[in-house]
C-alpha cells in the first residue's frame, strides 16, 4: 500500500511513491498526455528502416512518444529531419544510465541516416549543482569523448557547449530569446516548479534547452530552413522541457518537435529511483574497471532471489524486481538469452549468484569496449565532432 509521498518526477528529481516498487510509467503517461509506443507503430519503423526496430523499443525501455508519426510522414516523404538529444554534464565520467539514450540516438542515425545535434548544457549545471563555470565546460568536453565513441558519424553530428556555442551562433541566442519571451514566470513556475528563491538563471534555462529542437538554430547546417522537423529521443523526466518547446513551436513558426521517452535506468538499489552520479554505490560508471563492476553488481544490486537456496529453488525469483535482470533488459541483446534467463529466474533454476554473474560478464564486455573506444578520441577528433561549419550537408 503507497504511502503518503507521491511519485514525483521533474528533470531533476525521480522517486517512487511510498512503498511502490518501482516508478509507475502508465501514470506518467496519463499526467504528461503522451502515448504509448504500440506494435503497430514499431511495424511503421521497420517497414520504413527495412530493419527490425531497436530492442530498446521492442522491450519498452522506450515506451512513450509524442508526435512520432508525423516524422515517419516526413521520411516517407523524403522530407529531412534532425535528431537533438543531450546531456547535462555534472560528472567526470558518465554511468550506465547516460549510455542509455545516446545507445538509441546512434541507432536512429543509422537506420534513418540524418544529421544529430546533441547539447552539452554546461550552463544548466553550472546555475544547479556546486560547479565553478570552467569546470562545468572543462565536463562538457570530457563527457562529449565519452558520447563519441558510441560510434556516431562525424560527418552528421554535431555536438556544442552551450558556454561555446551561444556566443559563436546569434541565431542560437536568438531562437533562445525568442521561446524566452512566448513563457511567463508563472507558466514557468507551473512546468518546472521554480520557486521564489531560485536564481533567476534557472527560470530563462529551459528556452536554452529548448532552442536546438528548432532548425535554425544551426544554420551553418540547416541554412535558414524553419520547415526541418526535429525527433528528441530521451528520458522521460525531460518531457516538460518540450512540452513547453512545442507550445511555442507554432508560435514562432516551426514545427512540433516529436519525442520518444525511455524508462529511468535503475539505481542498484532497485527501481524506486534512478541511477545518480552523486552516489557512487548506486552507479556503474564509463570507467570503472572489471574488478568494480563485479565488486558492485555483487555488494549492491538488489535482489529477486529468496532469503534462502532451498525457498529460492521451490518459489523461484522476481526479475520484475531484480535489478541484475532489469539490467540485463537493457544490456543483452539476445532475446532467446533473455527469455531463457527470465524462465530459468522465475522458476528457481537460476540463482541469484549466477544471474549477477551474467550482468557481470555483459557489462565488462560492453564497457570494456566503449573504454577501448574512448581512447583513440583524440583532442583532434572532439574538435571535429564540436565544430558546425564541418557538417554542412543539408542544402
Amino acid at each position: 500500500m503507497a504511502g503518503d509521498r507521491e511519485q514525483k518526477v521533474t528533470p531533476w528529481e525521480a522517486r517512487a511513491a511510498e512503498g511502490a516498487a518501482k516508478i509507475d510509467f502508465d501514470k506518467l503517461i496519463r499526467q504528461f498526455g503522451s502515448l504509448r509506443i504500440d506494435q503497430q507503430l514499431l511495424s511503421r519503423i521497420e517497414t520504413l528502416t527495412g530493419k527490425p526496430p531497436h530492442h530498446f523499443l521492442r522491450r519498452g525501455i522506450f515506451f512513450s512518444h509524442r508526435d512520432v508519426h508525423t516524422i515517419l510522414d516526413s521520411y516517407e516523404k523524403k522530407k529531412p529531419f534532425f535528431l537533438y538529444t543531450g546531456r547535462g554534464p555534472s560528472s567526470e565520467a558518465m554511468h550506465l544510465g547516460h549510455l542509455v539514450p545516446f545507445l538509441f540516438t546512434k541507432y536512429l542515425q543509422d537506420v534513418f541516416d540524418v544529421p544529430l545535434v546533441i547539447q552539452m548544457t554546461d550552463d544548466e549545471k553550472f546555475l544547479w549543482k556546486d560547479l565553478q563555470l570552467e569546470e562545468a565546460h572543462r565536463l562538457a568536453h570530457e563527457n562529449a569523448k565519452d558520447i563519441i565513441a558510441c560510434g556516431f558519424d562525424p560527418k552528421k553530428t554535431f555536438i556544442f557547449s552551450d558556454l561555446d556555442y551561444m556566443s559563436s551562433c546569434p541565431n542560437f541566442y536568438r531562437n533562445v530569446l525568442r521561446i524566452q519571451k512566448c513563457v511567463t514566470v508563472n507558466q514557468a513556475k507551473g512546468i518546472f516548479g521554480f520557486v521564489d528563491t531560485d536564481c533567476i538563471g534557472k527560470i530563462g534555462f529551459p528556452a536554452v534547452q529548448a532552442a536546438p529542437a528548432f532548425s535554425t538554430s544551426f544554420p551553418s547546417i540547416f541554412a535558414e530552413s524553419k520547415e526541418i522537423g526535429c525527433l528528441i529521443p530521451c528520458a522521460i523526466d525531460q518531457d516538460p522541457y518540450f512540452r513547453m518547446t512545442r507550445d511555442v513551436a507554432p508560435r514562432l513558426g516551426f514545427p512540433k518537435p516529436a519525442l520518444l521517452h525511455s524508462v529511468f535506468f535503475p539505481a542498484l538499489q532497485g527501481s524506486q529511483s534512478k541511477m545518480s552520479s552523486s552516489d557512487p554505490s548506486s552507479s556503474i560508471f564509463l570507467t570503472d574497471t572489471p574488478k568494480q563492476i563485479k565488486q558492485k553488481v555483487l555488494k549492491y544490486a538488489f535482489s529477486g532471489g529468496r532469503d534462502t537456496m532451498e525457498e529460492h529453488r521451490r518459489y523461484g525469483g522476481n526479475p520484475d524486481v531484480d535489478v541484475s535482470y532489469q539490467y540485463l533488459t537493457f544490456f543483452l541483446e539476445d532475446d532467446n538469452r533473455l527469455a531463457q534467463i527470465e524462465q530459468d529466474y522465475r522458476s528457481g533454476k537460476m540463482l541469484t549468484g549466477e544471474l549477477k554473474k551474467e550482468l557481470v560478464s555483459v557489462l565488462q564486455d560492453l564497457i570494456g569496449q566503449h573504454r577501448e573506444r574512448r581512447k583513440a578520441i583524440t583532442d583532434d577528433i572532439l574538435r571535429e565532432f564540436m565544430t558546425p561549419y564541418h557538417h554542412d550537408f543539408y542544402h
